[in-house]
């Protein structure tokens, strides 16, 4: 599955109508989403390290992925809120770092290093 496959697919799951506008409900649910799911990604890591002494084990690692899996649709959710394919940011994201690579900046300050 590419990611623009992802982004379609997962529209059935979205319970709001599609907004384009950033402060409806549906689009600010999504945003507030993303926070709320990363932090539970860092939350089971916290988890690992306090619990676990610092041990993924199997059942850590589904539980990370299963959030992880979240953060995903929240990211592909908002790009379609926003009428941005969701291979459109990834492919962004790739550039950019790549461009960083070249210059020798991906260690350092800033977002237009």
């Amino acid at each position: 599955m590419n990611f623009d496959e992802y982004q379609r697919e997962i529209k059935k799951f979205d319970a709001f109508k599609q907004s384009d506008d950033p402060v409806d409900p549906a689009f600010v649910v999504k945003i507030l989403g993303l926070s709320g799911e990363a932090g539970e990604v860092t939350e089971k890591f916290k988890k690992v390290i306090r619990d676990g002494n610092g041990k993924l084990t199997d059942d850590s690692k589904k539980e990370i992925v299963k959030e992880m899996g979240d953060v995903l649709w929240y990211l592909a959710t908002i790009a379609r809120y926003m009428d941005v394919p969701f291979s459109e940011v990834a492919e962004g994201n790739i550039e950019k770092l790549s461009g960083r690579l070249e210059r020798g900046t991906i260690h350092g300050k800033g977002d237009n290093r």
